[in-house]
């Protein structure tokens, strides 16, 4: 009797330490699923911000070319070299991942870029006026990618990615000083003296008097 009891303990043991086995190996692959699919969302977030950088190193020269102002020339030149250098980054990120540098497109920083070609159509050539719409334009854009650039840095930390998020986090950077650099741009003088230019309809009505 007292050795079917043990058997009987026994088998109890053995199932209820099979069971803890069986729950541990579902935690397991639950957890395994649950990185698995958040790297998935990395990387296809990293696809938009590839096309997003892509996209941009041909909308900022359009953006300099009808700048007014030297020093607002200047500073999207530099910032496209810095985007240019960015794409590169990027594309050593997915090689760090194992993946193929793949683009998927951005349509937030196409509303975007769209947005600065409006500006450039709607204001006049040559006025400080553009120069106002095309800094906030592009802080537009910055902050986007400061928004971006931030989250993906904390997903590569949670991923224990953190060579991959040092490199996330010194473009983020860098898109920070060129959030601050647009904004020295815009208050040394442009906005106001954008303020003081006239409107294109008051242009004409003082043409208008003078041939009165």
């Amino acid at each position: 009797m007292q050795k079917t009891k043990s058997k009987t303990a026994s088998k109890s043991r053995g199932a209820s330490r099979a069971q803890s086995s069986s729950r541990s190996s579902n935690a397991g692959n639950v957890k395994e699923t649950s990185s698995s699919a958040l790297q998935e969302f990395f990387v296809d977030q990293l696809k938009d911000i590839y096309w997003a950088e892509k996209h941009l190193t041909k909308a900022l020269p359009k953006m300099q070319k009808a700048a007014t102002t030297e020093e607002l020339k200047d500073a999207l030149e530099d910032h496209l070299a810095v985007t240019e250098d960015q794409v590169t980054q990027l594309e050593k990120v997915f090689e760090m991942l194992g993946k193929k540098a793949q683009a998927k497109k951005c349509e937030a920083m196409e509303g975007l870029t769209k947005e600065g070609s409006s500006i450039i159509d709607e204001t006049e050539k040559g006025t400080l006026t553009r120069d106002v719409g095309l800094i906030m334009a592009a802080q537009k854009v910055e902050h986007y990618e400061i928004a971006t650039y931030g989250s993906l840095v904390q997903l590569a930390k949670t991923l224990q990615l953190s060579d991959i998020a040092n490199i996330l986090e010194g473009i983020l950077n860098e898109e920070k000083e060129a959030d601050k650099t647009l904004t020295e741009v815009a208050e040394n003088n442009i906005n106001i003296e954008a303020s003081s230019e006239d409107s294109e309809e008051e242009e004409e009505t003082a043409k208008d008097e003078e041939t009165e």
